[in-house]
């Protein structure tokens, strides 16, 4: 799978594929290839019997197989509280690591406690270039262009010290350099592991995932964009209609 380029997750701190498989089919058999078979002439028993009716050979139904479980998505996360942000797309419902990450969380719920998220917005979303599914990327919301007195930014918890990593449905902060991190979030939609902390990378913290509504997150992934809002490498990739969170509350 494309990842996003080094200027797209630039853009996310500025803010705050697998080749098709082709079926293989048998030749059909060829029947001049087949020498036909010589029939036995019907004695009058076996004719009798020919013209008696055969009863139906019939297998016993296969049983279904039962369809697989999900997987956990608050697996590793520890204590989680949750909470549901409301958009006119539908509720999104994320399960925040409290323990794993509290100085994250803490900061999320100082958003949602004070209801400053009821402004907020999914304001933009990140595709690998000439992607056209809604398989892959980052959602992103918070305060783009909407005036607000956000709260001080917060020290940097790296995937290496709360051990939660980028994978499908996580949510996590967007920043400029490492401690910067205020207000601004996004929803990774397939796993991103090269957004993870590396040896050479602070990467991005990881703080809660979507147990609810990744249907949601993806109709955001694949809305229209402007071709004229935003600037640098996060034009063309503003929505053209934000998509507003009209409340944002613990559940």
């Amino acid at each position: 799978m494309s990842k996003l380029t080094k200027r797209q997750l630039l853009a996310l701190a500025a803010a705050s594929a697998a080749s098709p498989a082709f079926a293989q089919t048998a030749p059909a058999a060829d029947p001049a290839a087949t020498p036909a078979q010589p029939q036995p002439t019907p004695t009058p028993d076996s004719a009798a019997a020919a013209a008696q009716p055969v009863p139906a050979e019939t297998a016993p139904a296969p049983t279904p197989a039962a369809a697989p479980t999900p997987p956990d998505p608050t697996a590793g996360l520890g204590k989680t509280v949750k909470v549901r942000l409301a958009t006119p797309q539908g509720n999104i419902v994320l399960a925040l690591a409290v323990e794993k990450a509290p100085i994250t969380t803490a900061n999320f719920l100082k958003y949602v406690d004070s209801k400053k998220f009821d402004k907020a917005t999914f304001y933009r979303r990140s595709k690998p270039k000439g992607s056209t599914g809604n398989d892959y990327g980052v959602v992103q919301g918070g305060f783009h262009e909407t005036p607000i007195e956000k709260f001080p930014a917060i020290k940097h918890e790296s995937t290496a010290k709360t051990g939660i990593k980028h994978l499908d449905g996580t949510v996590s902060m967007g920043r400029f350099a490492p401690g910067t991190a205020t207000s601004d979030f996004f929803i990774c939609v397939g796993d991103q592991a090269y957004l993870d902390a590396s040896a050479k990378d602070p990467g991005f913290a990881a703080f809660a995932r979507v147990v609810s509504g990744m249907d949601v997150v993806k109709k955001i992934l694949g809305m229209s964009v402007s071709p004229t809002a935003g600037s640098g490498v996060m034009k063309g990739e503003i929505l053209a209609r934000p998509v507003p969170i009209t409340s944002a509350r613990r559940i």
